[in-house]
């Protein structure tokens, strides 16, 4: 399991988001050395947890729980083959692009040490936006990528540390409680009978998943 490639992204004007600004960092690339990850702060606040890379639109997107987006080049390579056309590294938009690590089925508060130092949580899937389809220019993307539930994650920063391509990923902790990344992403998209199986992960749940998961527990309940 390693870092195929550490992803940044820059601010680029486009017509296709609803940020104030028109603007996004979404197109990231490789980067070619050493990227500081560190836990930018709360969301609305902290933007990347990577040093160098761009979070434009504050509202849905950066933050201690968002610090960090992976995907697995394995994904990326299916894909590829089911849009007919090459995706880069980055092109998802993911700071980290995985091999050999199935980075959506990782299990919520799982721990990766990366490099030396590094240690990420993960904390959620990604939800795709109106931002994501345009930057591809799929029709129809948003709710094809919502069917394959193929999210990858978003991590929190544990211990701060620099990684660069090449470094391999360890699984230092797995939780018990079953709950993987792509079971969140289906609970709070397309199947919502899925969010009291959530609670289990506590905790190390997205904020926003979990308070989402509680008040339809609570619901129910009452």
């Amino acid at each position: 399991m390693k870092v195929l490639s550490v992803n940044l992204g820059h601010p680029q004007p486009v017509p296709y988001t609803d940020q104030a600004e028109g603007v996004t960092g979404i197109d990231k690339k490789p980067a070619a050395g050493p990227v500081r990850v560190a836990a930018p702060g709360p969301k609305g606040v902290g933007a990347s947890g990577l040093a160098g890379d761009s979070v434009c639109d504050l509202r849905h997107h950066g933050g201690d729980e968002q610090a960090v987006y992976a995907f697995a080049r394995e994904d990326l390579d299916e894909w590829e083959r089911e849009l007919d056309r090459s995706l880069a590294n980055g092109c998802f938009g993911e700071n980290l692009t995985t091999e050999g690590l199935e980075v959506s089925r990782a299990l919520i508060g799982e721990r990766w040490r990366i490099g030396r130092s590094l240690v990420l949580e993960v904390t959620s899937g990604r939800i795709p936006c109106r931002t994501f389809q345009g930057h591809l220019g799929e029709r129809g993307w948003v709710k094809r990528f919502t069917r394959k539930a193929a999210a990858g994650a978003y991590l929190r920063v544990i211990e701060p540390g620099e990684i660069r391509a090449g470094d391999p990923v360890e699984i230092v902790h797995r939780p018990d409680h079953g709950v993987t990344v792509e079971m969140q992403f289906r609970a709070v998209t397309t199947e919502q009978e899925l969010l009291p199986r959530l609670l289990a992960a506590g905790e190390a749940l997205h904020s926003q998943a979990l308070a989402r998961a509680r008040n339809y527990v609570a619901a129910q309940q009452g």
